[in-house]
Order: C-alpha cells, then sequence, then structure tokens
C-alpha cells in the first residue's frame, strides 16, 4: 500500500508534465539559472526573498537533461513525491492508518499535484519543513541520532529555501508550548520526552555540516562572499513586502478559500483540529496546533500567493486521517464512506485542475500563469530550430515590457533582443516579433519585410501584443495564406 501511494502519486506528478507553459516565475528562475551559467556562481540577492538551493539544483537538472521544460521541472516533481514518502515516515508517531491516510490526500491533492509540477521554491519549503517536524517528533518520542539529523538537514533546508523559515520555526516552538498546555489540562498517557541517546559529537557534526551547507551556498560557492549578509539583511525588506503586500495583497482568509474550494481533506483536518485538545496521541495534538497556527501566521501576512499552501496546511492532512481514531467506532461505515466520497472528490478535482484546466484564470490556483497563447510564437520557432540549428541565429525583437518567461524559452537564440521603456531596435525588422499595443504603429511604420501576425497575450493584467512572423522563414507553417502585414520597401 505504501508504494502504491507513492507511485499513485508520481503518475499524477509525471504524467503530461510540459502540457503547460512556463509559469512567469519558473521563466524567471530558469533565467537566473543561465546567469549562473555565464557568472559562474550565483549572486544572491537579499530582496529577491529567496535562498539559493533551488537554483543550483536546476542548474544541475538542466546541466544534465538540457534547457527543457522536463529538466527545469524535473526537480520539484521528485521533491514533491518524496514528500508524500515522507508523509509515511510519520507512521511510528500517528499511527500506520492515520499516516497512509495523509499520503494518500496528498498524493491526490489538486494544490500539492498542481504545484509539484511548478518549477518554484515552495516545494523545498515543504520538504524541509516536514523533515524538520518530524525530527522534532523523533527527538521527543524516540530520541535517536537521526532525528537529530532530521531537525538539523530540515533548518538548514529551510534557510537555504525561503526567508519565510522563520514563521515555520517560530509556529514549531510555540506549538510546543500550546501542546504543552493542553497536556496539563488534559493528560495524554505516554508522552514524557524519550531518553535522548545521541552525543555532543552528533550535534557538532550536524551543526557543522548544516552551516556549512548554508555558507556554501550563500557564499555563491565562494565567489560572492557578501552574499552572507543576505541572510540577515533580507528580512528587512521582507518585513516591508509582508506588510504592504507589493500587488499581491489578499484578505485574512484568503486560505480559507482556497482550503474550501479545492482542498477537501484539509478543510475535514481543520475542523476536526478544534478537537485537537481531546486526542489521545501527544503528536497529532502537536501537529494540529502547530497546522493551526502556521495557517493563523500566513493569514495575518498581507502578501499572499497560492502556491504557499502547501507549505502551510499538510500537518492538517494528518488530521484529516486521524478522524478515524476521533469519531466513535459505532459511526465506523459512515466515516469510512465520508472520507471515501472526499478523497474522490478531490482526486477527480485534481485531475480536472492539471489535464484540463491548468492554464484557465478562472482557477484560483492558476496565478499569473503564462497563457497557451505564447505557443503561438514558441512551437513554430522551436520546431525550425530542431530541424536546422543554424535557426537559433534568427534575429527577434520583444518590444514590451515584462516578457517572462521568453528570456528563459529563448534563452538559446543568440539573436534575440528585449527592449522597454521606449526603447527601440536599430533595425526592426526580424524573423519574429511581439510588440506591445501603444508601439505596434512606430514599429509598422519602420517594417520593410511581409509578415503574418497574430493577436499574443503573455499572461493576465497585461495588454494583448501583436505578433509578427517572417513570411519569408514561416510559411511552410501557413501553407496558402497571404501576409497579413508588408512593410514599405526600403529606401535604396
Amino acid at each position: 500500500m505504501p508504494w502504491a501511494i507513492v507511485a499513485l502519486a508520481a503518475i499524477l506528478r509525471l504524467l503530461l508534465l510540459g502540457m503547460k507553459p512556463p509559469h512567469f516565475d519558473e521563466g524567471i528562475n530558469g533565467w537566473f539559472v543561465d546567469q549562473m551559467v555565464k557568472n559562474g556562481f550565483y549572486r544572491y540577492d537579499p530582496t529577491n526573498y529567496h535562498g539559493p538551493l533551488h537554483f543550483y539544483i536546476i542548474f544541475l537538472s538542466e546541466t544534465l537533461l538540457g534547457r527543457n521544460i522536463w529538466a527545469l521541472r524535473l526537480p520539484v516533481v521528485l521533491v514533491s513525491i518524496v514528500c508524500v514518502y515522507l508523509t509515511l515516515k510519520f507512521e511510528p508517531f500517528v499511527g500506520r492508518n492515520v499516516s497512509r491516510l495523509a499520503a494518500l490526500a496528498m498524493a491526490i491533492s489538486p494544490g500539492f499535484v498542481f504545484y509539484g509540477r511548478y518549477s518554484i521554491h515552495e516545494i523545498w519549503l515543504q520538504l524541509f519543513s516536514m523533515l524538520f517536524i518530524l525530527g522534532l517528533l523523533g527527538l521527543w518520542r524516540r530520541g535517536t541520532p537521526n532525528y537529530l539529523w532530521c531537525v538539523g538537514m530540515g533548518l538548514a533546508g529551510m534557510i537555504l529555501t525561503k526567508e519565510t523559515y522563520i514563521i515555520h520555526v517560530g509556529c514549531a516552538v510555540l506549538a510546543a508550548f500550546v501542546t504543552w498546555i493542553s497536556h496539563l489540562l488534559n493528560r495524554v498517557p505516554n508522552s514524557r520526552p524519550a531518553p535522548q541517546t545521541w552525543t555532543y559529537l552528533d550535534l557538532v557534526l550536524v551543526v557543522a555540516v548544516g552551516a556549512a551547507a548554508i555558507v556554501f551556498f550563500y557564499s555563491g560557492t565562494f565567489f560572492n562572499w557578501p552574499g552572507l549578509k543576505g541572510l540577515y539583511l533580507t528580512f528587512e525588506t521582507w518585513f516591508k513586502t509582508g506588510s504592504n503586500g507589493n500587488g499581491h495583497e489578499k484578505p485574512w482568509y484568503y486560505w480559507l478559500d482556497l482550503i474550501k474550494s479545492y482542498e477537501l481533506p484539509v478543510l475535514f483536518g481543520l475542523l476536526f483540529s478544534l478537537y485537537c485538545p481531546f486526542i489521545k496521541n501527544i503528536s497529532l495534538r502537536y501537529l494540529a496546533v502547530y497546522g493551526v497556527g502556521t495557517l493563523i501566521a500566513y493569514s495575518i501576512v498581507h502578501y499572499k500567493t497560492p502556491w504557499c499552501i502547501i507549505a502551510i496546511v499538510w500537518p492538517l492532512l494528518f488530521i484529516f486521517g486521524a478522524v478515524l481514531l476521533i469519531v466513535p467506532i459505532k459511526y465506523r461505515l459512515a466515516t469510512y464512506i465520508s472520507l471515501g466520497l472526499v478523497l474522490w472528490a478531490s482526486l477527480a478535482n485534481s485531475i480536472r485542475l492539471n489535464y484540463f484546466r491548468c492554464s484557465s484564470f478562472e482557477e484560483s490556483y492558476v496565478y499569473v500563469q503564462t497563457y497557451n497563447d505564447i505557443y503561438k510564437l514558441t512551437r513554430p520557432l522551436l520546431t525550425l530550430a530542431k530541424r536546422d540549428p543554424t535557426n537559433y541565429q534568427l534575429v527577434g525583437h520583444l518590444i514590451r515590457g515584462s516578457t517572462y518567461p521568453f528570456p528563459w524559452i529563448l534563452g538559446d537564440f543568440t539573436k534575440v533582443g528585449y527592449y522597454e521603456n521606449g526603447n527601440m531596435p536599430d533595425k526592426v525588422d526580424g524573423a519574429f516579433l511581439i510588440v506591445q499595443q501603444d508601439k505596434i504603429q512606430d514599429v509598422e511604420r519602420k517594417l520593410h519585410d511581409s509578415y503574418y501576425t497574430e493577436p499574443l497575450t503573455i499572461r493576465p493584467y497585461q495588454d494583448t501584443s501583436k505578433l509578427y512572423l517572417s513570411a519569408k522563414v514561416f510559411q511552410s507553417f501557413y501553407p496558402g495564406r497571404a501576409a497579413d502585414f508588408t512593410g514599405k520597401p526600403a529606401t535604396p
């Protein structure tokens, strides 16, 4: 059963992985990796809000597999699958059935699948926060050195991933205090901390390895020592962004709306978390407090993007599984039926979202997602490049602001220019152009060649651009079609 759950998670995450175009953030992350190739290291920017680890992992993947969407997304997919496997490792503390139900709910969840197929940082934060909490529970209940390593590597991994690690560490500490208070009010049998079998040498090794990893990556693999200052400089900007929202401000109930719309098992877990003071399992009680506390903390922050949800709500999936322990045994059949219906509904919603509406802006999870419109350019252009590598020398001009993910997608094309804020190439004609609405007339006055034209919208909240494809270069893709625009003949 455990491997069947992991296999199901793998199928849902790997199937048709490249079917949706690169997200805005994926394009930026890929572009950062391209700069690593040019500079030799990743130059950490404390105003970027993200640690360096993800970029080095993508760099390794693209080095091995090439610059393509599978190489960009595959590391995140594998980590998402590992998170499902890691859920099963909570079995000694929450019970076999609870851990398997939680793992199954995560394997088929619309959100965990959707953002497990995106090359963004949040899946790493989920992985390392799970590892951190697993280590804390393991030290509490078992006290062995391997759980000490889980705590240390989980903490180091969160620091290497995203500045919001401070929220998770703070909530973990507060959850321990609240759980202790609840234990005093309603005692849980056999909840005393286990004797610790690790030594101070183990602790020194864990701290040394974690610190070495942090220094190695934040220093740009020792090529950018000032990057270490970003470990504390980043919080000044981060606190301002969290307070102001910077265009991503949402109401406090934003996460509840997402949970209600997509994550039925999480909703069950959240409702049954109210029963946590009466749960006779100290680990489940702690997970309930930690999960609710993290949700409250993220609700206070004004800056909200939907992909953060996977790092927030995973503890509540264990409370969903714990419904079997909470509901009296005389209602066991009704409990089985209810849990089964919830899981089937979650799976159906996941398939609908991830394979049929993954680029539909009406979906709340589809946030600043690139439209399929970009295929009007990328499919014929990349086809030409695969037919004849000399086509990587085709001239292209993108005359508009905010063109991501094109800078990454077209990174292998050596003669593509990007023009913003009124800038214009000296010679406007090229094999292809993308032109902002208010620049179309200026551009067309300077064109001399013939072009096929199409409207092209890169993503929501952005005006529709005009795509120009040279009739000479792309005529094989438009058989029998006359050029839509022909410029004035060039002056001899």
